[in-house]
């Protein structure tokens, strides 16, 4: 994987409005813990990972999208291979922000 490998991200029905996809696609929620699942697109093409993600997996997708690690190291995203759950499994690592520190920050 290098800055040009192209991060395939898959797209659940939910996160196409009136034809489009929507933000949250790229939004990491809690239960994701910071971290957005993608296929690293050096291993695998778009069409084997979706077939792979809703055949051999069994999620929904409408599709999949994709973006550079350049794109990502540009917005301060640590891009990251996860290989454990599949070998071209790789992880978008969203800093996460302590709400409890924040709270007591501002009391100070």
């Amino acid at each position: 994987m290098n800055s040009s490998t192209t991060l395939i991200r898959q797209i659940h029905p939910s996160f196409i409005q009136e034809g489009r996809v929507t933000s949250q696609a790229f939004r990491p929620t809690p239960k994701d813990e910071d971290k957005l699942s993608t296929y690293d697109g050096d291993q695998i093409d778009a069409k084997s990972a979706w077939k792979h993600y809703t055949e051999t997996l069994g999620h929904a997708s409408d599709g999949a999208l994709g973006g550079s690690v350049n794109e990502c190291e540009g917005l301060d995203l640590r891009v990251v291979p996860d290989p454990e759950p599949f070998p071209e499994h790789v992880l978008i690592d969203f800093p996460s922000t302590d709400a409890s520190k924040l709270k007591s920050d501002q009391k100070n």
